[in-house]
């Protein structure tokens, strides 16, 4: 095993943890009917719909499982 493989492997355990946390700190999409209607309402309304803390967290998860997979991807050709 080389040592660029090992740097990658230490890289996707981080990415890996990265995402587990991202991913429970997002709210849960299913409020119920109230809350889905009245969650929705606020957002659409919102003047900063796209910096809300769960639009970020969203844009987090997208880059870390991004991430994820491109090491993934190359640990396999790695190891291969």
């Amino acid at each position: 095993m080389g040592a660029l493989a090992i740097i990658v492997g230490i890289l996707q355990v981080i990415l890996a943890i990265a995402i587990i946390i991202v991913v429970l700190l997002q709210s849960g999409k299913a409020a119920g009917l109230s809350g889905s209607i009245a969650g929705g309402a606020e957002t659409f309304f919102g003047k900063n719909k796209g910096r809300t803390i769960d639009a970020m967290l969203s844009k987090y998860t997208t880059f870390i499982a991004i991430g994820f997979m491109v090491t993934s991807i190359m640990l396999y050709l790695l190891l291969k």
